[in-house]
């Protein structure tokens, strides 16, 4: 019995070491089976791309974007949600486009991750030029932001700041009276690129067109910048100070200069396509409706220019010099005169319609919006005018005198003043919505989702508060 007992035991112990033995054999050939299935699910390069199409003003999600990656294409959904499969983890270039948007192409590492977000944006919630449109109406009809405000960043812009940021794509643009331009992100205000002009000095804004960023000097040159990064593609000299902003139209780039002449800059040839004797020095910025250019001079002179020919279509006198721009729409041109003290209106063929006259000086550009006339003086008031009479609808004091453009914006008509304020009035009734503490020579610009307050020296961007 012992014997059995033993031999029974010792089987046991063999077959005891015989399943050990199998588990350590086994384990390590598993172990290895899931780690070659793992290693096949980890380099796997097929994978489902996730891209968010938003509307990079308003944060909001844009439905119905075509997404293409190459020849693969799908729309987003009502979450603005695109989803397109690929073979092969790696950076692709995203082609987004949709009804009112400017297409937008860009490439995404997504050999690092599934999921992006692109921005696209409507170009008319964009502010490129100054005066908002070649017409210089100084009107943003289709941005809707209405006070009561919020700030939401500020950010000083290192001296004076004369004519307005201009604001494309999610980013601000504007010049100082040093000669700095800066490039600024709308989202959060932080610096994007700072281009130092040298021996610069400014008084106008630039101007977006396409990938550029246009940019005149009172040191006599035209400066072209890419609006990406900043830098200096190619530069002009006109060898006379430049205090007209841009109008750039069909790849034209006109304004006026201190030695009395009209320039058309061809940005495509960098070459003049002609130039046009003004006989006096020009500050005013050039206004274009059709295919006419007006521009005003310090001879008290109105002037209707061929945009293509550069021949004269007529000339018309003011009252007194002018330093500011033409507003130009529904077939007026309306002039402000600086030591003329008035606000006068021509038809867009030349014939005289009528004059305001406010005992001090209009440097005013004014606005144009809902049949009415908007612009300040030296006087201190900020007045609303009908387009078609002239009479006087209502009028705001602002506590100093106002130097710079009145603007409007959803229905608000704003003006700056040398008191250091910014005032916000309803355009129609002349009810005071806002008074904002801060403030000097030009008011408002901005995008869908901010505006752009301007101090003396610092920009501030604006929501309304929820």
């Amino acid at each position: 019995m012992k014997v059995v007992g033993v031999l029974a035991a010792l089987a046991l112990l063999l077959a005891g070491c015989g399943g050990e033995t199998h588990v350590e054999r086994a384990a390590p050939a598993r172990a290895l089976a899931l780690h070659r299935e793992a290693g096949r699910q980890q380099h796997s390069t097929r994978a489902q791309l996730v891209i968010t199409v938003v509307n990079g003003d308003t944060d909001r999600r844009v439905r119905g974007a075509r997404v293409r990656i190459g020849h693969k294409a799908d729309h987003a959904d009502v979450h603005g949600v695109a989803l397109i499969r690929v073979n092969r983890r790696a950076a692709y270039k995203v082609t987004v486009d949709a009804r009112g948007y400017t297409a937008r192409t860009l490439r995404e590492p997504f050999q690092h991750r599934r999921k992006v977000t692109i921005r696209i944006y409507r170009p008319a919630l964009q502010w490129p030029l100054y005066g908002a449109s070649p017409s210089r109406d100084q009107a943003q009809t289709q941005i809707r932001l209405r006070p009561p405000f919020r700030v939401v960043w500020s950010l000083g812009v290192g001296s004076m700041i004369e004519f307005p940021a201009v604001v494309s794509d999610g980013v601000a643009y504007i010049g100082n009276l040093r000669g700095a331009v800066r490039a600024i992100s709308m989202r959060s205000g932080k610096l994007v690129w700072r281009h130092e002009t040298p021996y610069g000095k400014m008084a106008a804004s630039p101007a977006v067109w396409d990938d550029e960023l246009v940019v005149h000097g009172m040191d006599g040159h035209v400066w072209v910048l890419d609006k990406h990064t900043g830098r200096l593609l190619w530069h002009r000299t006109i060898g006379s100070p430049i205090e007209s902003s841009p109008v750039v139209w069909h790849g034209i780039d006109y304004f006026g200069s201190w030695n009395g002449r009209l320039y058309a800059l061809d940005l495509r040839t960098r070459r003049l396509r002609w130039t046009h004797p003004l006989g006096a020095k020009t500050t005013s910025s050039a206004a274009i409706a059709g295919r006419t250019l007006y521009i005003v001079d310090y001879s008290e002179r109105v002037w209707a220019i061929s945009a293509t020919t550069s021949r004269t279509r007529w000339v018309r006198g003011v009252n007194g010099r002018v330093y500011g721009t033409p507003a130009v729409a529904h077939g007026r041109v309306f002039v402000p005169s600086s030591d003329g003290a008035s606000l006068t209106a021509f038809s867009t063929g030349g014939r005289y319609l009528w004059s305001v006259h406010t005992g001090a000086y209009v440097y005013s550009s004014p606005a144009v919006w809902g049949g009415r006339v908007f612009f300040g003086s030296y006087n201190g008031v900020f007045y609303c005018v009908s387009a078609r009479s002239g009479r006087v609808l209502w009028e705001v004091g602002l506590g100093g005198p106002i130097s710079g453009a009145a603007v409007v914006v959803a229905g608000v008509a704003y003006a700056g003043s040398f008191a250091d304020r910014i005032v916000g009035v309803d355009a129609r009734r002349g009810r005071v919505l806002l008074r904002f503490p801060h403030g000097n020579y030009v008011p408002v610009s901005g995008n869908g989702g901010r505006l752009l307050l301007h101090g003396y020296s610092r920009l501030y961007a604006v929501a309304p508060r929820r």
